[in-house]
């Protein structure tokens, strides 16, 4: 293993400074730094362990911690972390923490801890604070405000300071009259963003605190075991010897990479400082070879389970399972990862470029691809005796499952680090020496199999046991650590030699330093998370408290002129713009809490019915675009320091590659198949095919080349094939039309008539509380069936009167779902509107494959 050139050195470092900060001090501090950090990562494992319950029933003792108290201890950790990692200015000492530090990370400490100490007092006056609170409360959010500036930079501060600004003077007569609110006191402001869980300690920072720690502290500690590296090889063995090999393994091993990691940025310089030399080495100029990295990374935080801790987010913002969102989120991140490999293709053909040499590229067709199809296969077979097979343990052994799998686990943990310990550990070779032949695919995977066992620790709480997304992550982490400890001991072991006693002390020591390590560096990757989310509760604070989001719906709806792509497009832009400069998870807090109302409400007034989960992935998709996108796309710099290429060049080469990425939220929200929305599994393998084969279409019809390079028509003929494949319902709807309108008066009887399950689909109008007329498409689900006037008030909690023919808001359920919707009394049920029958849309793909078969044959003539 050759020593990092000083260029990777100073990329390490700029990784620091945006993700676990640019201090590193020397001496007693640099112990104290590590050792809080340290004793945080216990905390949250202790917190979401059984430990604090078994010691209260052991001791009589209540050790337990609530909801609440969790929270503030998490911010308080990570205050004092940010106070002592994260320089305050460029002249700031780097090598020590200067007194001042020390002083904000104690006052820090002392703003968090107060709702703790007190919290039965203030539990005694709520609504009612006292100078002690006001004073607590402002020294919080300005030690806040200022830390984030420190981790984030001034972006995320900008963002928060504007919405404070909101609070306190949006009710000044010099506002528009539109933007007004009523106005809050400072007391009121201040108790609603720090003392109560409506602001800084909402549902954001108690995401962080229960879930999104783990997972990152688990992606931290699978790093150091030596999986990231692992990924990078099996990538170039896998990838290597094809056209453009490189760029396809960069892709690939960023794709794994982005798994486990929750920060694009690492993201791309922990892969891009091996795969962007090679990729350059096999032709890719410095701005190309940058810009695939930065796709591939920040693609990774798109791809579940953790999607930049925005995963756990979305189950708490949209009501959904932590596996449904799994689900819907699984197969645009899948497309969108396959495309950029075939964009890499087309680059690589353009250019004339050839693989990497491969050990074994001489052996005939058949044995390729039988030992092909018998690695699918085998993996295939694996996955279904762990699903099937872990299912089958749960019924047969019952309450005594939890030791029969933990057998399980620990005999193939053995027998694949026995098998991993026959071959040499992996070493990662530096990228600027001459190139060699590739490693063996099999022989490199078979290293490191057991790095899987605890993902499938992880699949199996989560799909088996229907545990939490935080406790099926602390027993993922929890073998994690287990593997982290012995792997090294054990493979000593297994390997023998004449001093096995000395090597397996000497791998023991190892190994507890790389879990301390581990420890430390999740804790440290932490800190500018859980600012992030903190920072994000006065965003979400100001929106519960102004309805701020309502003011910046019907901006954005008068802007959009009543068009609802406009009104698409200009939220897609806000989105980006917003996510400029924020972290991953700030980001989607921000953008989700201003621009998801919008979509959902002028979809509405437009009679598009967008799920919500759509809703949410279409900002997301967009926010996450804002790290490609110039001036501040991070990730393009991080890439272009590693390149050397010109980073604002590479930012924009980056997001022509991410057209795809930007396309795919345009086409979920009109065409909810590609999230898995109310489809089963056959028809989901049917929508995976058809667009992944229309994705494919797009970007040969961007890149300009398909079997050759495309002349114009091809081009604009290829991306009509891809709309048509992603949503053939637009052409039928207009050829004949999707619904069947009803009058609204007969709404009761058509409630009545619906099966179990059923929707109906109602258009209401009234007076809004501005007194506007709006009209709004909303859906009802039915459940048992009934008399249609109960049935409407128990699933839709409505009820409707009969006035001169015309059905009017009689009554509404609290929190009803038609209350939810927006609607009020008096207003008028305009029409119903049932599923017309009509022609499958699928019959529009004939004229499409025509047309498609027409281009290659075109090709073909030239090619």
């Amino acid at each position: 293993m050759t020593s990092p050139p000083a260029a990777q050195v100073d990329l390490q470092q700029l990784v620091a400074a945006t993700d676990t900060g640019g201090r590193q001090p020397l001496g007693w501090q640099a112990k104290a730094l590590a050792g809080i950090a340290l004793v945080w990562s216990l905390f949250q494992i202790y917190y979401a362990s059984n430990i604090p319950f078994f010691l209260t029933d052991l001791t009589g003792w209540n050790v337990t911690l609530n909801s609440d108290s969790a929270r503030s201890i998490h911010l308080s950790f990570a205050m004092v972390l940010a106070a002592l990692s994260y320089p305050l200015t460029s002249r700031s000492p780097r090598q020590h923490v200067p007194l001042y530090d020390w002083a904000l990370a104690a006052l820090g400490v002392a703003a968090c801890m107060y709702m703790v100490a007190f919290s039965d007092q203030i539990a005694n006056r709520a609504g009612l604070p006292t100078t002690a609170d006001l004073a607590m409360s402002t020294i919080g959010l300005v030690l806040l405000l200022l830390f984030a500036y420190r981790a984030l930079g001034l972006p995320m501060v900008l963002v928060a300071l504007f919405f404070l600004a909101y609070v306190f003077f949006g009710d000044q007569r010099w506002l528009p009259e539109v933007v007004q609110w009523k106005g809050a006191s400072y007391g009121k402001a201040m108790w609603h963003f720090w003392m109560q869980t409506e602001g800084v300690f909402g549902i954001a920072l108690g995401l962080s605190a229960s879930m999104i720690f783990l997972f990152v502290l688990f992606g931290s500690l699978l790093e150091k075991a030596g999986a990231g590296n692992y990924f990078v090889q099996v990538s170039f063995a896998l990838l290597g010897h094809l056209r453009g090999g490189p760029a396809k393994a960069a892709v690939l091993s960023s794709a794994m990479t982005g798994v486990i990691s929750g920060s694009s940025i690492a993201n791309t310089v922990t892969t891009g400082t091996f795969t962007i030399p090679l990729m350059k080495r096999v032709g890719f100029t410095s701005e190309k070879a940058g810009a695939v990295e930065v796709s591939s990374s920040v693609n990774g935080q798109l791809m579940p389970p953790v999607m930049g801790a925005a995963a756990f987010l979305m189950v708490e913002y949209v009501g959904v399972s932590y596996i449904d969102v799994i689900r819907h989120a699984v197969l645009p991140a899948l497309i969108s990862y396959i495309a950029l490999l075939y964009i890499v293709h087309l680059e690589a053909l353009k250019a004339g470029m050839t693989g990497l040499p491969k050990p074994g590229a001489d052996r005939p067709l058949t044995t390729k691809a039988l030992g092909f199809l018998g690695g699918f296969g085998g993996f295939g077979a694996v996955c279904a005796i762990l699903y099937f097979g872990l299912d089958w343990a749960k019924s047969v052994f019952g309450g005594e499952v939890f030791w029969v799998v933990l057998a399980g686990f620990v005999a193939a943990y053995l027998a694949l680090l026995a098998l991993a310990a026959s071959r040499p550990d992996l070493a990662l070779d530096d990228p600027d020496a001459p190139i060699g032949a590739l490693p063996e695919t099999l022989p490199t995977a078979i290293t490191g199999f057991y790095f899987l066992l605890p993902v499938v620790v992880l699949v199996w709480c989560l799909m088996i046991e229907r545990f939490s997304p935080g406790l099926s992550a602390y027993w993922a982490t929890v073998a994690m650590i287990a593997i982290l400890v012995t792997q090294k001991p054990l493979k000593a072991a297994f390997r023998g030699g004449r001093s096995i006693g000395r090597s397996i002390a000497q791998a023991f020591r190892e190994s507890f330093q790389d879990l301390i390590v581990g420890l430390i560096a999740g804790a440290r990757n932490m800190t500018s998370i859980a600012i992030a989310t903190a920072v994000a509760g006065i965003i979400v604070g100001t929106i519960s408290l102004t309805g701020f989001h309502y003011v910046m719906g019907e901006f954005i709806e008068y802007l959009a002129g009543g068009s609802l792509m406009v009104m698409l497009l200009l939220v897609a832009v806000l989105s980006i713009v917003l996510g400029m400069g924020l972290p991953t998870t700030a980001n989607y807090i921000v953008v989700s809490s201003l621009m998801a109302f919008v979509i959902v409400d002028v979809g509405a007034q437009n009679g598009l019915i967008v799920p919500l989960i759509a809703v949410h992935l279409f900002v997301f998709y967009f926010g996450i675009m804002a790290d490609v996108t110039p001036p501040v796309g991070l990730a393009s710099f991080a890439a272009a320091a590693v390149s050397g290429g010109d980073p604002l060049k590479t930012g924009f080469t980056a997001f022509f590659y991410s057209l795809r990425t930007v396309l795919l939220p345009f086409l979920f929200i009109f065409n909810t198949d590609l999230l898995l929305i109310d489809v089963g599994w056959l028809e989901g393998v049917f929508v995976f095919i058809v667009a992944l084969i229309a994705m494919l279409l797009v970007a040969a019809a961007t890149q300009g080349w398909f079997l050759v390079r495309s002349r114009l028509w091809e081009s604009a003929a290829l991306a009509l094939v891809a709309f048509t494949l992603f949503r053939p319902g637009y052409w039928l709807d207009q050829w004949q039309a999707p619904f069947d309108t009803r009058p609204g008066a007969r709404i009761e009887a058509a409630a009545e008539a619906l099966p179990p399950g059923g929707d109906l689909r109602v258009v209401v109008k009234g007076e809004d509380f501005d007194g506007n007329m709006v009209e709004r498409t909303v859906t009802f689900t039915f459940g048992d069936p009934g008399p249609g006037a109960e049935r409407l008030m128990r699933d839709a909690g409505i009820a409707v009167r009969l006035e001169n023919d015309q059905a009017l808001v009689d009554d509404l359920a609290f929190q009803g779902p038609a209350e939810k919707a927006g609607i009020d009394f008096d207003w008028q049920v305009a029409s119903i509107q049932t599923p017309a029958d009509r022609w499958p849309k699928e019959l529009f793909y004939l004229p499409a494959l025509l047309l498609l078969g027409l281009v290659v044959l075109a090709q073909r003539a030239r090619r």
